[in-house]
């Protein structure tokens, strides 16, 4: 007879790897150990003002990836240049958090980012120095979830993940125990 083998949700090796970090840093309390907050995925959508539908399908594609519907980001001021208005809606974003946050990591690090040619790892030059961390994605059909022969165009976004970690130095211990493939130096 066969096991069923579980395997373990990102919240589970985060609360595995909470033991280690307190000693690893000498924190008294179990709640100094730095956490997730929120993930937050953006994208611009540069050609809005061409093609009107555009918005639309990247609404759509990035509620896709991150399993939540995401909103319109609108204008704050006037570009003349660009023929941009204000209140003109020119992005898509979600934020995610708790649940949803965990499972969206765990897709992000463990099926889409490996699709990425040539991938080597993520670098750690995307710390802010208050312990978040940003990537950029060039490809969103990385995600299994996007059918290639449906979208119009390809599209990148940031994904901005944000600790209550107080420095990088915590902050990557963090995303080390939970196993991000950082660039080996």
């Amino acid at each position: 007879m066969s096991k069923i083998v579980r395997i373990p949700s990102l919240q589970d090796v985060y609360r595995d790897a909470i033991p280690a970090l307190k000693d690893r840093f000498s924190f008294t309390s179990v709640m100094q150990v730095p956490r997730l907050v929120k993930v937050v995925i953006s994208s611009g959508v540069g050609d809005v003002i061409q093609s009107k539908n555009r918005i639309n399908e990247a609404l759509e594609e990035l509620s896709i990836i991150s399993m939540q519907r995401a909103i319109r980001t609108k204008a704050r001021k006037s570009i003349s240049n660009f023929k941009l208005r204000e209140g003109m809606p020119i992005g898509v974003m979600v934020t995610l958090r708790r649940k949803k946050m965990y499972d969206f990591l765990y897709r992000l690090i463990h099926i889409a980012i490996p699709r990425v040619k040539d991938f080597r790892g993520i670098h750690h030059r995307g710390f802010d120095g208050h312990g978040n961390y940003s990537l950029g994605i060039r490809e969103h059909i990385i995600f299994p979830e996007i059918d290639y022969d449906k979208i119009s165009k390809v599209m990148g976004f940031n994904v901005t993940i944000v600790t209550d970690a107080p420095n990088d130095e915590q902050a990557l211990a963090l995303f080390e125990s939970l196993h991000f493939p950082f660039r080996k130096q």
